[in-house]
């Protein structure tokens, strides 16, 4: 018999233990990623190229994504899957539960990377420009983000400090933090981001249309390299299960990093273009 569950669809043999068929947090991801590459190639038939090229393209992006996204959780677990044993050292001496994404998760920050070097060794092999497409991409990102923010809501995670405030959720005891237990309602941390990356998403097909004589390419990633993780940066400080390197919260340093790095590229190749006449 199959039956659908809060987190994901079940077969229930005549005998023996259910199991799970599909889990909602992969078809939500998956959701995302569809809708991310609809937007894309909407963008690329608006500009009159070749639609095609992105649903070809989004097979390696999906693979470059997965084992970024796979490789930033083994390097930077967070506390909870530190908890139940999967560290650093035991992914790196355990190889078939590295690539096992039942035990463990996925972090975001590897799937931009991953599927940014997949983007690269695509763009260079079929000879397209990389900085135009990252560009095509950025606000398709945003879109999958928002839409996948939501898988979070169906595995109990990605929640905030305790709250009291009319949207708060409740969190089953089996799902909170550690020192949290006596807790029943939290920020809906992935609801925030969600409308924050629908909101990012929003904000760059704007700027690539209302300033498309002006911006050079890269320019809307670069953009985005500033958005996204301004309020990441700002969101972690809600997070209860945020990864830490010794006592640095690993990714809301490397969103800062990155924030300041765009901002820095896009401020320098924009002022070098207005002094250069003068030069």
């Amino acid at each position: 018999m199959v039956r659908f569950l809060f987190d994901g669809i079940y077969i229930f043999p005549a005998d023996g233990e259910p199991w799970r068929l599909l889990a909602w947090y992969g078809i939500i991801l998956m959701l995302g990623v569809v809708a991310g590459g609809w937007l894309a190639a909407f963008q690329v038939r608006r500009c009159g190229g070749d639609p095609e090229i992105v649903w070809d393209l989004l097979v390696y992006l999906i693979i470059g994504g997965v084992i970024g996204a796979r490789l930033w959780h083994v390097f930077t677990p967070p506390p909870s899957s530190i908890e139940q044993g999967f560290t650093t050292a035991y992914y790196l001496t355990h190889p078939l539960d590295l690539i096992n994404l039942r035990k463990g998760g996925l972090g975001i920050p590897g799937a931009v990377i991953g599927g940014a070097i997949a983007l690269y060794l695509y763009a260079r092999k079929h000879k397209m420009n990389f900085a135009e497409w990252v560009d095509i991409a950025a606000p398709s990102v945003a879109l999958g983000q928002a839409i996948g923010r939501w898988g979070n809501y169906f595995n109990q995670e990605l929640y905030g400090a305790p709250t009291d405030l009319p949207w708060k959720i409740y969190i089953e005891p089996a799902y909170r933090v550690r020192g949290f237990e006596q807790y029943e309602y939290f920020h809906p941390l992935f609801l925030y981001e969600s409308i924050w990356n629908f909101a990012n998403m929003a904000f760059l097909l704007w700027l690539s249309r209302r300033f498309a004589g002006r911006l050079k390419p890269g320019d809307v990633m670069l953009t985005y390299c500033i958005t996204y993780p301004l309020g990441r940066f700002l969101l972690d400080f809600l997070r209860l299960d945020a990864s830490q390197i010794g006592s640095i919260n690993a990714n809301q340093t490397f969103m800062a990093i990155v924030a300041l790095g765009a901002g820095v590229v896009l401020f320098v190749r924009h002022r070098l273009k207005r002094e250069a006449p003068t030069a």
